[in-house]
């Protein structure tokens, strides 16, 4: 049986929210490993604290968005490159930097990491895992910091409440309230919810509890929330 090509968005705020939570990559990496016998995994990994502290240092030496947004690309791709180390891959195959480079490593392993693959305004991390989940035909999973999309920001707010299913277009309101900024911080950037509606692709948005993304692997219940219709 052919294995499903499952597209997973690693926020870099799981990878390294100030240091690098081992802990958590740890039961990350045995969780993915388990399902490899029924899915290969596309991992793209964001940038996180390193790329936020990248890009607020360039902004306030005054250099344009242009070259923000490349610190924060090459963020993402250190953090892919550790990740696959993580998962002991071999160190002189590198991680791919297109999309075609995706799809050849793919046919040799499992498990395959990157981080943005190529520069495009207004984009980041997440937008490169919508695309790639457009060319594979496949779900798009997003993990972040947060246990799925809310009314408001729960971390600022203890009534915030879960939205458990939404569809692609009131979500893809809610991206576009606020206007892109490099290292943003919204659960999907607003390139990336205008590739899931346009293309119709079944989203979901999960956790830390790793538990949850076990589950949904294998058609259990899980806590998170669903975009799609």
């Amino acid at each position: 049986m052919k294995k499903r090509v499952i597209v997973l968005s690693l926020g870099g705020s799981l990878i390294i929210p100030d240091d690098v939570d081992i802990r958590y990559l740890k039961e990350f990496k045995k969780v993915i490993l388990k399902n490899t016998k029924k899915y290969k995994f596309v991992v793209t990994c964001g940038g996180g604290s390193i790329a936020r502290k990248y890009i607020s240092a360039l902004k306030d030496a005054g250099m344009d968005a242009k070259l923000q947004s490349f610190s924060g690309i090459s963020a993402t791709r250190m953090n892919a490159r550790f990740m696959s180390y993580l998962f002991n891959k071999n160190p002189e195959q590198g991680i791919p930097h297109t999309t075609e480079s995706v799809v050849s490593y793919l046919k040799k392993d499992d498990v395959v990491f990157c981080g943005a693959l190529e520069y495009k305004p207004k984009q980041t991390s997440d937008s490169t895992a919508a695309s790639l989940a457009l060319k594979f035909k496949t779900i798009f999973i997003n993990l972040t910091d947060v246990s799925g999309l809310f009314n408001k920001n729960p971390k600022k707010f203890k009534n915030a409440k879960l939205i458990k299913k939404i569809t692609w277009r009131e979500f893809d309101k809610m991206a576009n309230a606020s206007k892109y900024q490099p290292g943003q911080h919204f659960v999907l950037d607003q390139t990336a919810s205008k590739v899931i509606m346009k293309h119709k692709i079944p989203t979901y948005i999960l956790g830390k509890n790793l538990k949850d993304l076990d589950n949904l692997l294998k058609g259990k219940k899980f806590k998170g929330t669903i975009i799609e219709g």
